[in-house]
């Protein structure tokens, strides 16, 4: 396969590829799941299940650590809240025979925030991978070396450096000195959309395409900024984008918000609780 130009993303780019209508209700709209959360890091799933309904999905359903449901149903009333079990060190120790039939059922999932790379994350993937028939998105704790080929639809991947790093087992020197091939590399092994997060983010597809987008705007790199992004690309892809198009999408939206903050708050110091909500409005002027 020829090796294709790196390309930038642009909001020009993303107006060639528009989006599926936002017309009818929340059944057309799609629905999405996140698997994430931990007994030590609850806030992880809020952040990406809001920032999934902020794209624009209909409907959220969450699996999160047994102890953290009532609290999260709470705070995120729009969501159906499920428990997972947990282990000693309070990570999700399983998954169960009802998050086997969300999945099935679901347009998109994300599975990872806020979760470690466990070998029962590692297991519920392979789970997910089996039955889902929408888009997968694997984030934080779900990137592991163990990860294998998408057998159906492309997966999105979302690693930083470090856990690119970790997939290609090589030292993060080797990745930050040479990133689009890591991340070419990587989406056509996988046959999945890789979108590897920094400064400078590459958006690489599994048929060798590669965009670069730099976001001009630090404050992102904060804590949650990675949950609040792979939650924007879970509820355009459950509203029938497909992998790729979530992903450039996605990566753009979360941009965009970013540098909005920084003019009305400042260039760092937003929290990343506040992204997700400049979303729905940088989507209408995009339309």
């Amino acid at each position: 396969m020829s090796e294709r130009p790196v390309r930038p993303l642009t909001a020009k780019l993303l107006r060639s590829m528009p989006l599926p209508a936002p017309d009818g209700g929340k059944e057309q709209r799609g629905r999405v799941l996140v698997v994430g959360g931990s007994s030590n890091v609850p806030g992880a799933a809020l952040l990406a299940g809001t920032a999934a309904l902020r794209a624009g999905a209909g409907k959220l359903q969450v699996a999160t650590a047994r102890d953290l449901v009532a609290a999260l149903a709470v705070v995120v009333p729009e969501a159906l809240v499920m428990g997972l079990p947990v282990d000693s060190q309070g990570e999700i120790a399983r998954g169960s025979a009802a998050l086997d039939r969300v999945l099935e059922s679901c347009n998109a999932a994300l599975i990872g925030p806020g979760l470690q790379p466990t070998a029962a994350v590692a297991t519920l993937v392979r789970r997910a991978t089996k039955r889902m028939q929408g888009t997968l998105v694997l984030d934080a704790g779900a990137l592991s070396p163990e990860l294998r080929v998408a057998t159906g639809n492309p997966h999105i991947l979302t690693p930083h450096a470090g856990e690119m790093a970790q997939l290609a087992q090589v030292e993060r020197s080797a990745v930050e000195r040479d990133p689009e091939t890591f991340a070419r590399m990587f989406a056509q092994r996988m046959r999945s959309v890789l979108v590897l997060k920094g400064a400078t983010t590459y958006i690489a597809g599994p048929d060798g395409s590669l965009w670069l987008y730099r976001s001009h705007c630090p404050g992102l790199g904060t804590s949650g900024s990675g949950d609040v992004l792979a939650g924007i690309m879970a509820g355009i892809a459950a509203r029938g984008a497909d992998a790729q198009q979530a992903a450039l999408w996605g990566v753009l939206l979360h941009g965009t918000a970013g540098r909005q903050l920084s003019r009305s708050i400042g260039s760092l110091g937003f929290l990343a609780r506040e992204i997700a909500a400049g979303i729905p409005g940088i989507l209408d002027r995009l339309r």
